[in-house]
């Protein structure tokens, strides 16, 4: 096993639903997803943006799109019309994400 980036093995977009983070994670290579449902779990998500996402984070597995839908509840400060954070709608959630480390085996 090797410690990886996530950006190494897949792309990202977010963006906003009122209070609510959505981040969309995809698998570069069919091959990584397996990787992506095993280590990206919810709870390492949570972890992983422990200092803005106050709320509880809900996974979802999309295997036809070899991707992951996360949702980041109460991570916006009250969404884009109200919040004074630089990014009320959540747009770079997707580049954070994509910092965090997952193990990913040599093979892959």
């Amino acid at each position: 096993m090797a410690r990886r980036k996530l950006v190494e093995i897949a792309h990202a977009r977010s963006g906003d639903k009122g209070d609510t983070a959505n981040v969309g994670l995809i698998a570069l290579d069919a091959k990584h997803y397996p990787v992506l449902v095993g280590e990206v779990t919810a709870e390492r998500v949570k972890q992983h943006f422990s200092e803005i996402c106050r709320g509880k984070v809900e996974r979802f597995e999309l295997p036809n799109l070899g991707a992951l839908n996360f949702l980041l509840h109460e991570s916006l400060d009250g969404g884009g019309t109200i919040s004074l954070k630089a990014d009320p709608q959540g747009k770079t959630y997707s580049a954070a994400l994509l910092r965090m480390e997952i193990d990913v085996p040599d093979d892959l």
